[in-house]
């Protein structure tokens, strides 16, 4: 059985007709257009997914993953990615069934997901979680985001957007987040959060996260003390996180950990000072594996639809 997957990004938009065993079979790119109209955006998934499936021999029920940029509405089928302004309460699940529909003649399923729940699902299929029942994926960039699959099953929580560490407060008293909370996660460990410090404390290296790291590793003070700050408040999302859902596994992935050991030395550092606790005793702390990550995700969500694919058969 094959799915047709979607991976929707602020940048891109990844299109791909995946087997049950992951293997992508064939793979087609959009571009997002920026501060594009609703319309204008969905051109672009409806022409790739005219490319992708040319040809293709569909003789049953197709099935249909869509990760995106979130929030999401899982029940409604709708997304409002901050990323994409152009979409608010966007119709994306019966839009995309709609136009499958036609190229196919087929009946068409759509199960949606956040991009973080798909992240987490590519590793714990196929990456660096493949060997747990448990984890949480996380991803560390220009935001910070996440998904858990527990027990075999992707936990989503009401609307889809469970488990969004970036927007777990982890300072009561700190500043109000563009979320509406106050001191979350992501308003110190996302990159422009730690260049925007580094910068309050006179690094000179401009608005490139991928700079202060190698300035970092080369012992610039102004940004390892921006680093630091911001793998402390990671740290303590990430042990609050596992409390809270009883998780030790956690894959971290996205540009800002790409970095490498100048990333994940203070970490794991921080990460000392929250856990070694009876509820906590200890984090299994791994990186990501793979780069298509988001994109297995959203078939693994597709395959579901029919007890398919590593989701446990009653996960839907």
């Amino acid at each position: 059985m094959e799915t047709l997957a979607l991976d929707i990004g602020g940048t891109k938009i990844a299109l791909a007709i995946i087997d049950e065993s992951g293997g992508i079979r064939r793979e087609v790119l959009r571009p997002t257009v920026p501060g594009g109209a609703a319309e204008e955006l969905f051109a672009q998934i409806a022409d790739g997914l005219g490319e992708l499936v040319d040809g293709w021999g569909a003789t049953d029920e197709v099935l249909v993953g869509i990760g995106s940029a979130g929030p999401i509405n899982e029940p409604n089928g709708t997304i409002s990615p901050i990323n994409i302004p152009g979409w608010r309460d966007f119709p994306v699940a019966d839009r995309v069934r709609q136009v499958v529909t036609d190229l196919l003649d087929r009946p068409v399923r759509v199960g949606l997901a956040g991009d973080g729940h798909c992240i987490a699902l590519g590793e714990h299929w196929l990456g660096a979680a493949r060997d747990v029942d448990s984890m949480v994926g996380m991803i560390v960039s220009t935001g910070v985001g996440g998904g858990a699959v527990l027990d075999g099953r992707l936990f989503r929580g009401d609307t889809g957007n469970a488990v969004h560490v970036g927007h777990t407060s982890v300072n009561f008293l700190g500043a109000q987040c563009d979320c509406g909370s106050r001191g979350c996660v992501e308003m110190y460990a996302r990159g422009p959060a730690m260049v925007a410090y580094a910068r309050q404390l006179g690094w000179t290296g401009g608005d490139d996260a991928r700079k202060l790291a190698m300035d970092a590793a080369e012992g610039d003070e102004a940004a390892e003390a921006a680093i630091d700050r911001g793998m402390r408040a990671l740290a303590a999302g990430i042990a609050a996180l596992s409390a809270e859902l009883d998780v030790r596994v956690f894959v971290i992935g996205g540009g800002v950990s790409k970095a490498g050991e100048v990333i994940f030395d203070p970490l794991r550092a921080h990460l000392a000072d929250f856990t070694g606790t009876l509820f906590v005793p200890e984090i299994d702390l791994r990186r990501a594996e793979l780069e298509n990550a988001g994109l297995l995700g959203a078939a693994a969500v597709g395959l579901a639809l029919r007890g398919l694919g590593p989701l446990r058969a009653d996960a839907g």
